[in-house]
């Protein structure tokens, strides 16, 4: 009896189907554009009363026709890291920009199903081939890919908002972390870039551990700080001036930042740059999560302490040619119009806000010579020195050439260093094995006798300044005699 209701309930259900199809082939045929519009609009709000699912599509390109969508993007590299364990049928790609040898996703028309806060949700990809083709010179244009999201309707407003949020942000990060980092240079106002390979670290870093730590504490603060920065109302990005004597680590300090967040470099050349639109338009083409670097600030034309007088000088040797009848040659170095005022708006004007995330690094051997307007708080926010290697630094080169932590000659150097003024490049020159295995003594005694030659070299230079200005003294007495003026006396004029 079972067996005969349930088939007799199949055939009149195929019946109604075929029915149905044969009723909507009619109206496909034969009703007006206008008439087959309203029935399938309201035939698909009939149907939604009983399928509680949404569905939203995600495709690969959209707006511009051939600039690939972020968030195809990011949703495809979130599911290749996240799902795409589950799928039986994967596709490979070696991508050239990326620390992974394969970069894994869903093939055509596979679906995975992901859970976010106890919700179920299942993501399904697949592709429209469009029936007529077209000439293109650009490759697979007449396949239209997508991802499709479907979920239950009760819990439309957390997928819409929590779960899309977390899953573009997650394949942003990962993407991010993946990538290869570049060292970006100017040519001009064109960027050409390389790939990022410095082997640079904190852990290796030759300073002080509780300055290092320091540093570090800042730039984690910074880097997870997006939300802060909104709130407060600043662009979410933060100067530092690195400066001190050549050979103290300021590159190197640069390249273990970029390592230890995962950023790119953007070193500006500023006397490449032809003026202050170039700047801007250099500005805008960086990315996000990027260092923007400008070395030596203190050798670029115009942007010291000095500029007005430069400035000066330059007008009034204009003028001496106009009055000889002479044209001022051009002079190539000098061709870069890039003025204080547009460094300062690049700084922290509101060109500067053209993209979060970013540090800008400035470095100088010569800190007393930046204009102050340059290097305020708010524009170069954390000043760093980076002096004169000491004891602690000493210990993690030792380690660093020589694996040794301790060492019954290290007294003596902790002595020398306290005494002497040498910078960490030198400490490190002197501690580079030259035998294989290294000779950890006689590293450490080659350094011990550089920094007393160094000591007795600093010494003997004091002694000879000291001399001159001995000398240079007993002059300005033997003057002020044969001009009858009493170098004791201290009179309105000096005159006896």
């Amino acid at each position: 009896m079972n067996k005969f209701n349930t088939a007799d309930m199949l055939g009149h259900l195929g019946s109604v189907i075929a029915s149905v199809m044969f009723i909507w082939a009619i109206i496909q045929q034969y009703f007006p554009y206008n008439i087959r519009n309203f029935i399938e609009k309201y035939s698909q709000r009939f149907l939604t009363l009983f399928y509680p699912y949404i569905q939203i599509t995600f495709n690969e390109f959209t707006g511009e026709r051939f600039k690939r969508s972020e968030a195809y993007s990011a949703i495809e590299t979130y599911l290749g890291k996240t799902t795409s364990t589950q799928a039986k049928r994967l596709k490979a790609d070696v991508i050239k920009n990326n620390t992974q040898p394969l970069s894994l996703s869903m093939d055509d028309h596979e679906e995975v199903a992901d859970e976010f806060n106890g919700i179920k949700v299942y993501w399904s990809s697949g592709k429209n081939i469009l029936k007529t083709q077209t000439f293109s010179f650009y490759p697979n244009t007449d396949e239209k890919r997508y991802y499709k999201l479907t979920f239950h309707k009760r819990y439309r407003e957390i997928i819409l908002t929590d779960y899309l949020k977390h899953v573009l942000k997650e394949g942003k990060e990962i993407k991010v972390k993946n990538r290869l980092r570049k060292l970006y240079t100017n040519n001009g106002a064109q960027w050409s870039h390389v790939v990022f390979e410095h082997p640079a670290s904190f852990q290796t870093l030759a300073m002080d551990p509780v300055k290092k730590q320091e540093i570090i504490d800042d730039l984690t603060t910074f880097s997870n700080g997006e939300e802060f920065y909104n709130r407060i109302g600043r662009a979410w990005k933060r100067g530092y001036l690195l400066y001190g004597p050549p050979g103290t680590g300021k590159s190197t300090m640069i390249a273990a930042m970029a390592n230890f967040l995962g950023y790119d470099i953007y070193d500006l050349e500023l006397t490449a740059v032809k003026d202050n639109t170039e700047l801007r338009r250099l500005l805008i083409e960086t990315s996000s999560k990027s260092i923007i670097v400008i070395e030596d600030i203190d050798c670029s034309m115009d942007l010291t302490g000095q500029r007005k007088k430069e400035v000066k000088e330059e007008e009034e040797e204009v003028t001496d040619a106009a009055k000889k009848g002479v044209k001022p040659q051009e002079n190539e170095s000098k061709t870069s119009k890039v003025t204080l005022s547009g460094l300062l708006n690049f700084v922290d004007g509101l060109w500067s806000a053209c993209g979060g995330d970013r540090l800008i690094v400035f470095t100088t051997n010569h800190v007393e010579k930046l204009d102050p307007a340059l290097i305020r708080r708010g524009r170069m926010d954390k000043h760093i020195e980076l002096s004169y290697c000491g004891f602690e630094a000493f210990k993690v080169l030792a380690w660093n050439y020589l694996y040794l932590e301790t060492h019954e000659l290290f007294e003596r150097v902790r002595e020398l260093l306290e005494e002497t003024e040498m910078t960490p490049a030198d400490v490190a020159e002197n501690l580079m094995p030259k035998t294989s295995p290294p000779d950890q003594e006689g590293c450490l005694r080659g350094l011990i006798g550089a920094l007393e030659k160094t000591k007795e070299e600093a010494e003997m230079k004091k002694k000879v300044e000291e001399e001159e200005e001995r000398k240079k003294d007993l002059r300005e007495v033997k003057t002020g005699e044969v001009k009858g003026v009493n170098p004791v006396e201290n009179g309105s004029n000096g005159s006896v």
